[in-house]
């Protein structure tokens, strides 16, 4: 144990005498395995951290939620084209197909319609434009994910009759009561007076730009005395949560037949409403990360390549240098594989230096950007272990052909050479 310290010791000593005889020379020759490390992991580091970003939001609008729409996500399975033609002529979800899901459904937890549109808030002498309207069914509230920071959410009773009350977003709030509380004050859209009752805790934006911040929530039987909801501008649609233990493909398939059967569709006849998930979403973005990935790769090798032959460079011009202390040694008795391993090591050790700064430089700009920034971005050990994996093999393979060389030389001949 004790020699094979002391070997991996003297080689590595090596590896910084080689450092130390030329330092500009070094230096030029790893900063191409510096930056294709920087290169390589801080493109990682950027994929994980919108990755992580875009699931999460893709995550909060729920994996057991079921979305009922005029517009599919994407294209139908098989398919790269997005045949839009086949659903112009759809008519939107209406509050009729609502009650038949509530009504029908034994797999939901959970039923809600919801119509968006966008208008203009006045409260005295303050304004607040292009507000994101939503008129919402009760039960918006148990699919939603969202918490109400003071007041209330509305009641069932003023759900049924549509009374004219409303929750906002805390940027609406901020904006139009300049620090007043909002709470059982009235505002105004289209010119009609809405009560507040609520105010929905603040969010702040996801990757999808999805938060109810600058959001107010109406009973749907109150919007629908301001909106036109078999209107496409509204946006109208369903949102069905599964019972707890059933996947999105158990309620999908209920949904479908229900829907179906609502709508008097023809059994070999087409779907004339698409029901989407977020599973649609999600198999997009692993292709998309996949190329992603690959364009990582791509940008960071030919630095990769360019660093390995540089260390190969450095391997040669050390064997050169140091043939009379190779012929020593084997005249010594020195196996073959002592030498071998020994100039392995050594551009092993250059290369994991010049990896080790690539790692230190992303480390350092993570920590400036999470700092002064608002976007968190962390170096992850996956990609630390990536780096130095990557660092190891290219040393590897750069230190072979010149390690295998010396350890073939003749002794006496290396002995001998000026």
């Amino acid at each position: 144990m004790i020699l094979v310290y002391k070997f991996f010791k003297e080689s590595f000593l090596f590896a910084l005498n080689a450092l130390r005889s030329n330092v500009l020379r070094t230096v030029l020759t790893l900063s191409g395995v510096t930056i294709g490390i920087f290169s390589i992991i801080s493109v990682f580091t950027l994929i994980d951290t919108l990755e992580n970003s875009v699931r999460e939001s893709v995550e909060s609008l729920g994996n057991n939620v079921i979305y009922i729409q005029k517009w599919p996500w994407a294209p139908p399975e098989g398919e790269t084209e997005y045949p839009w033609w086949r659903y112009m002529n759809r008519r939107v979800p209406g509050l009729d197909d609502y009650e038949q899901v509530q009504k029908r459904s034994q797999l939901a937890e959970a039923v809600c319609y919801v119509m968006a549109s966008s208008r203009r808030l006045v409260y005295e002498n303050n304004s607040y434009d292009k507000v994101a309207v939503m008129g919402v069914t009760h039960s918006f509230e148990d699919i939603w994910s969202f918490e109400i920071g003071s007041g209330r959410y509305f009641s069932q009773q003023e759900s049924h009759n549509g009374s004219n009350v409303t929750v906002i977003g805390a940027d609406i709030a901020a904006e139009l009561f300049q620090g007043l509380d909002p709470l059982g004050r009235e505002i105004k859209m289209m010119g009609r007076k809405l009560r507040v009752v609520g105010v929905i805790q603040k969010q702040g934006s996801d990757m999808f730009g999805n938060s109810l911040d600058k959001n107010i929530l109406l009973p749907v039987n109150y919007a629908k005395t301001m909106f036109n909801l078999r209107s496409e501008s509204v946006n109208p649609f369903i949102m069905v949560k599964a019972l707890p233990g059933y996947t999105s493909d158990d309620i999908s398939d209920e949904l479908t037949g229900i829907m179906r059967a609502v709508r008097r569709i023809k059994p070999k006849a087409d779907n004339d409403f698409a029901l989407n998930q977020i599973s649609l979403l999600q198999k997009g973005l692993d292709g998309l990360f996949g190329a992603i990935d690959i364009a990582g790769w791509f940008i960071g090798g030919f630095s990769i390549l360019v660093g390995g032959f540089g260390i190969a460079n450095i391997m040669f011009v050390s064997v050169k240098e140091r043939t009379r202390i190779i012929g020593i040694q084997k005249a010594l008795g020195a196996k073959r594989r002592f030498i071998l391993l020994q100039f392995l090591i050594e551009s092993t050790a250059l290369s994991l230096i010049g990896g080790l700064a690539g790692l230190l430089i992303i480390f350092i700009i993570t920590v400036l950007v999470s700092v002064s920034t608002e976007l968190s971005i962390s170096l992850s050990l996956v990609n630390i272990l990536n780096g130095i994996g990557i660092s190891l093999i290219i040393g590897i393979l750069s230190g072979y052909i010149p390690a295998w060389k010396a350890s073939k030389m003749d002794p006496v001949e290396a002995i001998n050479a000026l």
